[in-house]
Protein backbone atom coordinates (compact mmCIF):
# COMPACT_ATOMS: atom_id res chain seq x y z
CA UNK A 1 0.00 0.00 0.00
CA UNK A 2 2.74 2.31 0.79
CA UNK A 3 4.88 1.89 -2.47
CA UNK A 4 1.05 2.36 -4.43
CA UNK A 5 0.92 5.83 -2.13
CA UNK A 6 4.39 6.88 -3.40
CA UNK A 7 4.34 5.94 -7.14
CA UNK A 8 1.02 8.03 -6.84
CA UNK A 9 2.58 10.37 -5.43
CA UNK A 10 5.75 10.54 -8.39
CA UNK A 11 3.12 10.24 -11.06
CA UNK A 12 1.08 13.43 -9.59
CA UNK A 13 4.24 15.39 -8.99
CA UNK A 14 5.81 14.44 -12.25
CA UNK A 15 2.00 15.53 -13.38
CA UNK A 16 2.69 18.97 -11.83
CA UNK A 17 5.89 19.44 -13.42
CA UNK A 18 5.04 18.90 -16.75
CA UNK A 19 1.89 21.05 -16.12
CA UNK A 20 4.66 23.88 -15.46
CA UNK A 21 6.56 23.19 -18.10
CA UNK A 22 3.75 23.20 -20.70
CA UNK A 23 2.66 26.84 -18.81
CA UNK A 24 5.75 28.19 -19.74
CA UNK A 25 7.38 28.13 -16.47
CA UNK A 26 10.74 28.21 -18.16
CA UNK A 27 10.28 31.56 -19.83
CA UNK A 28 8.69 32.75 -16.69
CA UNK A 29 11.98 31.47 -14.36
CA UNK A 30 13.98 33.07 -16.52
CA UNK A 31 12.18 36.33 -16.29
CA UNK A 32 12.54 36.16 -12.49
CA UNK A 33 15.41 34.24 -11.83
CA UNK A 34 15.39 34.42 -8.07
CA UNK A 35 11.48 32.97 -8.12
CA UNK A 36 12.03 30.30 -5.22
CA UNK A 37 9.87 26.66 -6.94
CA UNK A 38 7.39 25.86 -3.85
CA UNK A 39 8.01 22.66 -3.56
CA UNK A 40 6.06 22.09 -0.61
CA UNK A 41 3.31 23.28 -2.13
CA UNK A 42 4.04 20.61 -4.84
CA UNK A 43 4.21 18.08 -2.77
CA UNK A 44 1.13 18.85 -1.18
CA UNK A 45 -0.36 18.79 -4.52
CA UNK A 46 0.94 15.41 -5.30
CA UNK A 47 -0.19 14.05 -2.45
CA UNK A 48 -3.78 15.17 -3.04
CA UNK A 49 -3.62 13.83 -6.85
CA UNK A 50 -2.03 10.75 -5.65
CA UNK A 51 -5.27 10.32 -2.92
CA UNK A 52 -7.79 10.77 -5.63
CA UNK A 53 -6.22 8.75 -8.26
CA UNK A 54 -5.84 5.85 -5.67
CA UNK A 55 -9.20 6.01 -3.35
CA UNK A 56 -11.47 8.23 -4.94
CA UNK A 57 -14.99 6.46 -5.64
CA UNK A 58 -14.51 5.87 -9.29
CA UNK A 59 -11.23 6.74 -11.63
CA UNK A 60 -10.76 10.03 -13.09
CA UNK A 61 -8.71 10.53 -15.82
CA UNK A 62 -5.15 11.89 -15.45
CA UNK A 63 -6.01 14.66 -18.00
CA UNK A 64 -9.26 16.09 -16.23
CA UNK A 65 -7.81 16.12 -13.12
CA UNK A 66 -5.34 18.40 -14.04
CA UNK A 67 -7.41 20.23 -16.18
CA UNK A 68 -9.67 21.00 -13.12
CA UNK A 69 -6.82 21.68 -11.51
CA UNK A 70 -5.88 24.31 -13.68
CA UNK A 71 -8.89 25.85 -13.64
CA UNK A 72 -9.30 26.26 -9.77
CA UNK A 73 -5.58 27.93 -10.14
CA UNK A 74 -6.97 30.73 -12.63
CA UNK A 75 -10.49 30.87 -11.56
CA UNK A 76 -9.11 31.58 -7.94
CA UNK A 77 -7.21 34.73 -9.50
CA UNK A 78 -10.04 36.80 -10.29
CA UNK A 79 -13.06 37.01 -12.18
CA UNK A 80 -12.00 37.75 -15.52
CA UNK A 81 -8.80 34.89 -16.32
CA UNK A 82 -9.62 31.78 -17.49
CA UNK A 83 -8.47 28.95 -19.09
CA UNK A 84 -9.23 28.29 -22.88
CA UNK A 85 -9.33 24.86 -23.94
CA UNK A 86 -9.91 24.64 -27.75
CA UNK A 87 -12.88 25.10 -27.81
CA UNK A 88 -12.92 28.20 -25.83
CA UNK A 89 -10.26 29.23 -27.78
CA UNK A 90 -12.29 29.17 -30.74
CA UNK A 91 -15.29 30.54 -28.87
CA UNK A 92 -13.45 33.99 -28.30
CA UNK A 93 -11.89 34.31 -32.12
CA UNK A 94 -15.74 34.01 -32.68
CA UNK A 95 -17.27 36.50 -30.47
CA UNK A 96 -14.98 38.95 -31.45
CA UNK A 97 -15.68 38.43 -35.12
CA UNK A 98 -19.08 39.08 -34.42
CA UNK A 99 -20.90 36.60 -36.13
CA UNK A 100 -21.66 33.19 -34.03
CA UNK A 101 -24.62 30.38 -33.35
CA UNK A 102 -26.28 30.47 -29.93
CA UNK A 103 -28.40 32.78 -27.75
CA UNK A 104 -26.86 36.34 -27.68
CA UNK A 105 -25.90 36.68 -24.12
CA UNK A 106 -22.77 38.56 -22.49
CA UNK A 107 -21.97 36.44 -19.68
CA UNK A 108 -18.75 35.72 -16.78
CA UNK A 109 -18.78 33.75 -14.03
CA UNK A 110 -19.65 34.72 -10.15
CA UNK A 111 -19.57 32.35 -6.96
CA UNK A 112 -19.61 29.46 -9.34
CA UNK A 113 -22.41 30.38 -11.35
CA UNK A 114 -22.56 31.97 -14.44
CA UNK A 115 -24.16 35.51 -14.63
CA UNK A 116 -25.08 37.66 -17.47
CA UNK A 117 -23.42 40.96 -18.07
CA UNK A 118 -25.39 42.01 -20.86
CA UNK A 119 -27.74 40.80 -23.36
CA UNK A 120 -27.06 41.59 -26.75
CA UNK A 121 -29.82 43.66 -28.58
CA UNK A 122 -31.85 42.08 -31.19
CA UNK A 123 -30.80 38.49 -30.19
CA UNK A 124 -33.04 35.50 -28.57
CA UNK A 125 -32.05 36.46 -24.88
CA UNK A 126 -32.77 40.31 -25.43
CA UNK A 127 -36.20 39.23 -26.89
CA UNK A 128 -37.41 37.34 -24.35
CA UNK A 129 -36.17 39.59 -21.51
CA UNK A 130 -33.15 38.43 -20.11
CA UNK A 131 -31.10 41.01 -18.10
CA UNK A 132 -28.09 42.11 -16.53
CA UNK A 133 -27.31 40.82 -13.54
CA UNK A 134 -29.43 37.40 -14.12
CA UNK A 135 -27.82 34.56 -12.76
CA UNK A 136 -28.33 31.30 -15.07
CA UNK A 137 -28.56 28.74 -12.53
CA UNK A 138 -29.50 25.62 -15.07
CA UNK A 139 -28.91 25.25 -18.37
CA UNK A 140 -31.65 22.64 -19.47
CA UNK A 141 -31.39 19.95 -16.50
CA UNK A 142 -27.85 20.71 -15.77
CA UNK A 143 -26.85 22.98 -13.04
CA UNK A 144 -24.54 25.37 -13.33
CA UNK A 145 -22.29 25.91 -10.32
CA UNK A 146 -19.04 24.75 -10.28
CA UNK A 147 -19.51 24.91 -13.87
CA UNK A 148 -16.74 26.22 -16.13
CA UNK A 149 -17.42 29.15 -18.04
CA UNK A 150 -16.03 27.51 -21.13
CA UNK A 151 -18.18 24.69 -20.58
CA UNK A 152 -21.42 26.90 -19.91
CA UNK A 153 -20.90 29.16 -23.08
CA UNK A 154 -20.26 25.67 -24.90
CA UNK A 155 -23.75 24.28 -23.68
CA UNK A 156 -25.65 27.62 -24.67
CA UNK A 157 -24.52 27.27 -28.18
CA UNK A 158 -25.87 25.37 -30.75
CA UNK A 159 -27.42 24.56 -33.89
CA UNK A 160 -29.53 27.52 -35.05
CA UNK A 161 -33.32 26.53 -34.60
CA UNK A 162 -32.64 24.13 -31.88
CA UNK A 163 -34.42 24.98 -28.60
CA UNK A 164 -32.92 25.60 -24.84
CA UNK A 165 -34.38 26.03 -21.29
CA UNK A 166 -32.68 28.32 -18.94
CA UNK A 167 -33.40 28.88 -15.62
CA UNK A 168 -32.61 32.23 -14.13
CA UNK A 169 -32.45 33.44 -10.53
CA UNK A 170 -33.37 37.19 -10.30
CA UNK A 171 -32.70 39.85 -8.03
CA UNK A 172 -36.43 40.67 -6.01
CA UNK A 173 -38.08 38.05 -7.32
CA UNK A 174 -38.87 35.37 -5.34
CA UNK A 175 -38.77 32.10 -7.08
CA UNK A 176 -36.39 30.79 -10.64
CA UNK A 177 -37.71 32.11 -14.00
CA UNK A 178 -37.68 29.59 -17.04
CA UNK A 179 -36.81 31.07 -20.06
CA UNK A 180 -37.13 28.75 -23.07
CA UNK A 181 -34.99 30.16 -25.92
CA UNK A 182 -34.63 28.95 -29.62
CA UNK A 183 -31.21 29.64 -31.03
CA UNK A 184 -30.22 31.90 -33.62
CA UNK A 185 -27.34 32.54 -35.82
CA UNK A 186 -26.03 35.46 -34.27
CA UNK A 187 -24.41 38.02 -36.93
CA UNK A 188 -25.19 41.59 -35.25
CA UNK A 189 -23.48 45.08 -36.32
CA UNK A 190 -21.71 46.16 -33.42
CA UNK A 191 -22.75 50.22 -34.74
CA UNK A 192 -25.75 52.03 -35.80
CA UNK A 193 -26.10 55.39 -35.77
CA UNK A 194 -29.34 57.74 -37.74
CA UNK A 195 -30.17 61.22 -37.82
CA UNK A 196 -32.19 62.04 -34.96
CA UNK A 197 -33.73 65.07 -36.17
CA UNK A 198 -31.91 67.71 -38.62
CA UNK A 199 -28.30 68.38 -37.39
CA UNK A 200 -28.08 66.22 -34.13
CA UNK A 201 -27.01 62.39 -34.74
CA UNK A 202 -27.12 59.28 -32.78
CA UNK A 203 -24.40 56.68 -33.00
CA UNK A 204 -24.55 53.28 -30.36
CA UNK A 205 -21.61 51.22 -30.40
CA UNK A 206 -22.71 47.39 -29.05
CA UNK A 207 -19.62 46.02 -29.08
CA UNK A 208 -16.15 46.58 -29.38
CA UNK A 209 -15.36 44.11 -32.21
CA UNK A 210 -12.60 43.84 -35.29
CA UNK A 211 -14.66 45.89 -37.89
CA UNK A 212 -16.25 48.12 -34.83
CA UNK A 213 -14.15 51.25 -35.95
CA UNK A 214 -14.31 50.80 -40.10
CA UNK A 215 -18.53 50.74 -39.34
CA UNK A 216 -17.68 53.48 -37.14
CA UNK A 217 -16.05 55.33 -39.36
CA UNK A 218 -18.69 55.25 -42.24
CA UNK A 219 -21.53 55.53 -39.79
CA UNK A 220 -20.25 58.96 -39.01
CA UNK A 221 -19.58 59.88 -42.50
CA UNK A 222 -23.26 58.95 -43.65
CA UNK A 223 -24.24 61.33 -40.97
CA UNK A 224 -22.63 64.25 -42.02
CA UNK A 225 -23.83 63.15 -46.09
CA UNK A 226 -27.22 64.02 -44.22
CA UNK A 227 -25.91 67.64 -43.33
CA UNK A 228 -23.52 69.20 -40.92
CA UNK A 229 -23.81 68.23 -37.02
CA UNK A 230 -24.70 70.65 -34.05
CA UNK A 231 -24.59 67.68 -31.91
CA UNK A 232 -23.65 63.95 -30.99
CA UNK A 233 -25.05 61.53 -28.71
CA UNK A 234 -22.52 58.32 -28.50
CA UNK A 235 -24.35 55.75 -26.79
CA UNK A 236 -22.52 53.34 -25.04
CA UNK A 237 -25.06 51.80 -22.61
CA UNK A 238 -25.28 47.80 -22.06
CA UNK A 239 -21.75 47.81 -24.16
CA UNK A 240 -19.79 45.06 -22.25
CA UNK A 241 -16.52 46.35 -24.36
CA UNK A 242 -14.12 44.24 -26.34
CA UNK A 243 -10.96 44.52 -27.96
CA UNK A 244 -8.83 47.06 -26.54
CA UNK A 245 -7.29 49.01 -29.86
CA UNK A 246 -10.97 49.33 -30.85
CA UNK A 247 -11.80 51.43 -28.51
CA UNK A 248 -8.86 53.50 -28.26
CA UNK A 249 -10.04 54.07 -32.21
CA UNK A 250 -13.37 54.84 -31.60
CA UNK A 251 -12.10 57.54 -28.96
CA UNK A 252 -9.56 58.58 -31.64
CA UNK A 253 -11.99 59.71 -33.72
CA UNK A 254 -13.40 62.67 -31.46
CA UNK A 255 -9.95 63.34 -29.75
CA UNK A 256 -6.83 65.73 -30.71
CA UNK A 257 -3.93 63.84 -32.67
CA UNK A 258 -1.81 61.49 -30.30
CA UNK A 259 -4.38 62.55 -27.41
CA UNK A 260 -3.50 60.31 -24.46
CA UNK A 261 -6.43 57.76 -24.45
CA UNK A 262 -5.64 55.04 -21.81
CA UNK A 263 -2.89 53.64 -20.69
CA UNK A 264 -2.03 50.43 -18.64
CA UNK A 265 0.30 49.32 -15.88
CA UNK A 266 1.47 45.58 -15.04
CA UNK A 267 4.23 43.68 -13.67
CA UNK A 268 5.95 42.94 -17.19
CA UNK A 269 7.16 45.85 -19.55
CA UNK A 270 4.63 44.56 -22.03
CA UNK A 271 1.62 45.11 -19.46
CA UNK A 272 2.96 48.77 -19.45
CA UNK A 273 1.51 50.88 -22.22
CA UNK A 274 0.27 54.11 -23.18
CA UNK A 275 -2.06 54.25 -26.25
CA UNK A 276 -3.45 57.69 -27.91
CA UNK A 277 -4.99 58.89 -31.18
CA UNK A 278 -2.50 57.93 -33.08
CA UNK A 279 -2.88 55.16 -36.00
CA UNK A 280 -0.53 52.83 -35.05
CA UNK A 281 -1.84 52.61 -31.48
CA UNK A 282 -5.12 51.96 -33.09
CA UNK A 283 -4.69 49.71 -35.94
CA UNK A 284 -1.41 47.86 -34.51
CA UNK A 285 0.09 47.42 -37.67
CA UNK A 286 -3.48 45.98 -39.89
CA UNK A 287 -5.33 47.55 -42.53
CA UNK A 288 -5.83 51.11 -43.62
CA UNK A 289 -6.65 54.10 -41.33
CA UNK A 290 -10.41 54.19 -40.98
CA UNK A 291 -9.96 57.40 -39.74
CA UNK A 292 -8.35 59.64 -42.35
CA UNK A 293 -10.96 60.96 -44.27
CA UNK A 294 -13.46 61.63 -41.34
CA UNK A 295 -15.04 64.99 -41.27
CA UNK A 296 -12.40 67.64 -39.81
CA UNK A 297 -15.48 68.91 -37.89
CA UNK A 298 -16.09 65.49 -35.88
CA UNK A 299 -13.44 66.89 -33.53
CA UNK A 300 -15.48 69.86 -32.87
CA UNK A 301 -19.07 68.94 -32.63
CA UNK A 302 -21.01 68.94 -29.27
CA UNK A 303 -21.22 65.38 -27.29
CA UNK A 304 -23.30 63.45 -24.38
CA UNK A 305 -22.37 60.20 -24.14
CA UNK A 306 -24.76 57.98 -22.29
CA UNK A 307 -23.82 55.35 -20.36
CA UNK A 308 -25.08 53.07 -17.55
CA UNK A 309 -24.46 49.63 -15.37
CA UNK A 310 -23.63 48.02 -17.82
CA UNK A 311 -21.13 49.67 -19.94
CA UNK A 312 -18.42 47.55 -18.88
CA UNK A 313 -14.11 47.47 -19.86
CA UNK A 314 -13.77 48.92 -23.65
CA UNK A 315 -17.08 51.79 -23.43
CA UNK A 316 -15.52 52.77 -20.18
CA UNK A 317 -12.29 53.69 -21.42
CA UNK A 318 -13.97 55.32 -24.28
CA UNK A 319 -16.16 57.44 -21.69
CA UNK A 320 -13.24 58.06 -19.44
CA UNK A 321 -10.80 59.50 -21.99
CA UNK A 322 -13.49 61.76 -23.48
CA UNK A 323 -14.21 62.99 -20.38
CA UNK A 324 -11.10 63.40 -19.20
CA UNK A 325 -10.21 65.56 -22.08
CA UNK A 326 -13.62 67.45 -21.43
CA UNK A 327 -14.41 66.68 -24.96
CA UNK A 328 -17.99 65.13 -23.66
CA UNK A 329 -20.69 65.52 -21.45
CA UNK A 330 -21.28 62.09 -19.99
CA UNK A 331 -24.50 61.18 -18.99
CA UNK A 332 -26.64 58.12 -17.46
CA UNK A 333 -25.80 56.20 -14.01
CA UNK A 334 -22.61 54.86 -12.75
CA UNK A 335 -20.65 52.48 -14.96
CA UNK A 336 -19.52 48.40 -14.61
CA UNK A 337 -16.26 49.02 -13.17
CA UNK A 338 -14.14 46.45 -15.08
CA UNK A 339 -10.73 48.27 -15.24
CA UNK A 340 -8.59 45.43 -16.12
CA UNK A 341 -6.92 44.09 -18.75
CA UNK A 342 -6.99 40.33 -20.31
CA UNK A 343 -4.74 39.11 -22.30
CA UNK A 344 -4.58 36.13 -24.21
CA UNK A 345 -1.59 33.91 -23.92
CA UNK A 346 -1.04 31.06 -26.59
CA UNK A 347 0.16 27.56 -24.73
CA UNK A 348 -0.24 25.38 -27.12
CA UNK A 349 -2.04 24.19 -30.72
CA UNK A 350 -5.54 26.20 -30.01
CA UNK A 351 -5.54 27.01 -25.59
CA UNK A 352 -4.40 29.56 -24.80
CA UNK A 353 -4.32 31.48 -21.09
CA UNK A 354 -6.52 34.73 -20.72
CA UNK A 355 -4.80 36.49 -17.88
CA UNK A 356 -5.45 39.52 -16.31
CA UNK A 357 -2.15 41.36 -17.03
CA UNK A 358 -2.50 44.95 -15.95
CA UNK A 359 -5.33 47.71 -14.98
CA UNK A 360 -5.80 50.72 -17.04
CA UNK A 361 -6.48 54.37 -16.36
CA UNK A 362 -8.18 57.32 -17.77
CA UNK A 363 -5.86 60.11 -19.13
CA UNK A 364 -6.00 61.94 -15.58
CA UNK A 365 -4.77 59.05 -14.23
CA UNK A 366 -8.17 57.22 -12.58
CA UNK A 367 -8.35 53.50 -12.41
CA UNK A 368 -12.12 52.75 -13.57
CA UNK A 369 -11.78 48.83 -11.47
CA UNK A 370 -14.38 48.08 -9.00
CA UNK A 371 -15.20 52.34 -9.59
CA UNK A 372 -16.66 52.84 -12.78
CA UNK A 373 -17.10 55.98 -14.36
CA UNK A 374 -19.12 58.96 -12.79
CA UNK A 375 -21.70 60.42 -15.11
CA UNK A 376 -21.12 64.18 -15.33
CA UNK A 377 -24.97 64.17 -15.42
CA UNK A 378 -27.20 61.54 -13.81
CA UNK A 379 -30.02 60.62 -15.33
CA UNK A 380 -31.86 57.98 -13.92
CA UNK A 381 -34.84 56.12 -16.91
CA UNK A 382 -35.65 53.54 -13.88
CA UNK A 383 -33.97 50.37 -15.40
CA UNK A 384 -30.73 50.63 -13.16
CA UNK A 385 -30.81 49.52 -9.31
CA UNK A 386 -28.82 50.01 -6.32
CA UNK A 387 -28.43 46.10 -6.27
CA UNK A 388 -27.38 46.06 -9.96
CA UNK A 389 -24.19 43.69 -10.25
CA UNK A 390 -21.01 45.21 -10.97
CA UNK A 391 -17.38 44.78 -10.92
CA UNK A 392 -17.36 45.65 -7.13
CA UNK A 393 -19.85 43.29 -6.51
CA UNK A 394 -17.78 40.02 -7.78
CA UNK A 395 -16.15 37.66 -5.82
CA UNK A 396 -12.22 37.87 -5.84
CA UNK A 397 -12.53 40.71 -7.73
CA UNK A 398 -9.14 43.07 -8.13
CA UNK A 399 -9.28 46.75 -5.93
CA UNK A 400 -5.96 49.09 -5.84
CA UNK A 401 -2.60 46.73 -5.24
CA UNK A 402 -5.07 43.56 -4.21
CA UNK A 403 -7.42 40.68 -4.85
CA UNK A 404 -10.15 41.27 -2.54
CA UNK A 405 -12.69 38.35 -1.25
CA UNK A 406 -15.33 40.95 -1.03
CA UNK A 407 -15.19 44.87 -1.28
CA UNK A 408 -19.07 45.01 -0.39
CA UNK A 409 -19.65 42.53 1.86
CA UNK A 410 -23.05 43.46 2.43
CA UNK A 411 -24.15 43.71 -1.88
CA UNK A 412 -22.31 40.36 -1.74
CA UNK A 413 -24.14 38.44 0.75
CA UNK A 414 -27.66 39.57 -1.46
CA UNK A 415 -26.20 38.35 -4.32
CA UNK A 416 -25.14 34.98 -3.26
CA UNK A 417 -29.08 34.94 -1.43
CA UNK A 418 -29.90 34.98 -4.87
CA UNK A 419 -28.24 31.38 -5.52
CA UNK A 420 -30.82 30.05 -2.61
CA UNK A 421 -33.32 30.20 -6.28
CA UNK A 422 -31.08 26.86 -7.25
CA UNK A 423 -32.70 25.15 -4.06
CA UNK A 424 -36.13 26.09 -5.12
CA UNK A 425 -35.75 25.12 -8.94
CA UNK A 426 -35.03 21.67 -7.81
CA UNK A 427 -37.42 20.83 -4.84
CA UNK A 428 -40.28 22.90 -6.71
CA UNK A 429 -42.00 22.10 -9.73
CA UNK A 430 -44.00 25.20 -9.44
CA UNK A 431 -41.84 27.42 -12.09
CA UNK A 432 -41.89 31.21 -12.71
CA UNK A 433 -42.89 32.33 -16.51
CA UNK A 434 -41.97 35.99 -17.51
CA UNK A 435 -44.24 37.85 -20.54
CA UNK A 436 -42.32 36.79 -24.07
CA UNK A 437 -42.28 40.40 -24.58
CA UNK A 438 -41.60 42.06 -21.67
CA UNK A 439 -41.39 45.99 -21.69
CA UNK A 440 -37.69 47.29 -22.10
CA UNK A 441 -36.46 50.39 -23.13
CA UNK A 442 -35.41 50.42 -27.04
CA UNK A 443 -31.83 52.35 -27.16
CA UNK A 444 -32.27 55.19 -29.63
CA UNK A 445 -36.55 55.30 -29.76
CA UNK A 446 -38.68 57.89 -29.53
CA UNK A 447 -39.42 56.37 -25.42
CA UNK A 448 -35.82 56.65 -24.41
CA UNK A 449 -35.89 58.97 -21.88
CA UNK A 450 -32.29 59.44 -21.42
CA UNK A 451 -31.35 59.65 -24.92
CA UNK A 452 -34.03 62.88 -24.62
CA UNK A 453 -32.24 64.10 -21.97
CA UNK A 454 -29.08 63.85 -23.62
CA UNK A 455 -31.08 65.73 -26.50
CA UNK A 456 -32.15 68.95 -24.00
CA UNK A 457 -28.54 68.64 -22.80
CA UNK A 458 -26.47 69.56 -26.52
CA UNK A 459 -29.87 71.86 -26.68
CA UNK A 460 -29.23 74.11 -23.84
CA UNK A 461 -32.68 72.45 -22.42
CA UNK A 462 -33.23 71.33 -19.28
CA UNK A 463 -31.99 67.81 -18.14
CA UNK A 464 -34.99 66.07 -16.04
CA UNK A 465 -33.03 63.63 -13.54
CA UNK A 466 -35.73 61.08 -13.27
CA UNK A 467 -38.14 59.29 -15.06
CA UNK A 468 -40.01 59.44 -11.95
CA UNK A 469 -40.59 63.13 -11.84
CA UNK A 470 -41.97 62.61 -15.63
CA UNK A 471 -44.62 59.95 -14.50
CA UNK A 472 -45.46 62.14 -11.70
CA UNK A 473 -46.14 65.15 -13.42
CA UNK A 474 -48.27 63.18 -15.85
CA UNK A 475 -50.59 61.71 -13.37
CA UNK A 476 -53.97 63.47 -12.79
CA UNK A 477 -54.36 65.66 -10.01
Amino acid sequence: MGNGWKKAGLIGLGAVLGLLLSLNFSALAEREAKLPIPYEDLQLFSAVFGRIKTDYVEPVPDDKLIREAINGMVHGLDPHSDFLDADAYKELQISTQGKFGGLGIEVGQEDGIIKVISPIEETPAFRAGIKSGDLIIKIDDTVTRGLSLSKAVEKMRGKPGTQIVLTVARKDVDVPLTFTLTREVINFKSVRAKMIEPGYGYLRVVQFQERTGEDMAKALKDLYKQGDLQGLVLDLRSDPGGLLNVSVGVASAFLPPDALVVYTDGRTPDARMRLSASRGDYLRGRGEDYLKDLPAAIKRVPMVVLVDGGTASASEIVAGALQDHKRAIVMGAQTFGKGSVQTILPLGPNTGLKLTTARYYTPNGRSIQAKGIEPDVAVDDGRDSANRLREANLDHHLAEGQVVASAEAEAIAKLKARTAAEKDAEKSPQKATVDPNPPRVEFGSADDFQLKQAMNQLKGLPVIATSKAVSAQAKPQ
